[in-house]
């Protein structure tokens, strides 16, 4: 039986699901896992959006709650509110208060990646405060810690990204993810869905 490996995120611009899609490429690289693309449901009204000037979303499809336990593992993705998870994640992991009560996701492995707009955007604290929502519900988190080698130390080029996960800067919404980042990224689903088919074959 596949281990599957859901990358579940929200992206107003663009930049986290270019990151997520390259996760899922990472991920869908380890034998055996099947990895799946999915988008958590919008809060803002496609007026406001208009008035962001916020692209259309693509076709990945919306999760819902009832999902998640389908799941042996996550990597969440979302962009910075403050130095926090956007409003829109942070509603979606609100609605899952039942799955919460019967801890459904209990020892299910996690990673996180995310968007910032500045390199003192958020980088770590965006991640470091999304740990709560994993805590709560009793998941593993598992973060990529400097398993990508000399990427991590790259100094002579903009690069997002953190012992925590995957990252990118979009500046002023101009700069997408660079091939660094997405390679980080690569890895990032290649690593996470590694320890979570270890963990499936272990249970």
């Amino acid at each position: 039986m596949a281990t599957k490996v859901y990358i579940i995120y929200y992206s107003m611009y663009g930049h986290v699901e270019k990151l997520a899609e390259e996760i899922k490429k990472g991920a869908a690289s380890v034998e055996g896992v099947e990895a799946t693309l999915w988008q958590v449901p919008e809060t803002l009204s496609e007026e406001i959006l208009g008035k962001m000037s916020a692209p259309p979303k693509s076709d990945v499809p919306i999760i819902t709650p009832r999902d998640l336990p389908e799941a042996d593992g996550f990597i969440f993705g979302f962009p910075t509110r403050f130095g926090m998870m956007s409003a829109q994640f942070k509603a979606f992991m609100d609605a899952t208060g039942g799955l919460w009560r019967t801890q459904q996701l209990a020892g299910k492995p996690a990673g996180i990646f995310y968007s910032t707009g500045s390199q003192g955007g958020g980088q770590e604290t965006t991640a470091l405060t999304a740990i709560t929502q994993l805590v709560h519900h009793g998941m593993i988190f598992v973060p990529i810690g400097y398993s990508f080698g000399a990427g991590m130390f790259e100094m002579e080029q903009v690069k997002g990204g953190s012992p925590y996960g995957a990252g990118t800067y979009a500046g002023d919404g101009s700069r997408m993810p660079s091939e660094l980042e997405l390679a980080q990224a690569f890895h990032q689903g290649k690593y996470i869905a590694g320890i979570t088919k270890k963990l499936k074959t272990a249970a």
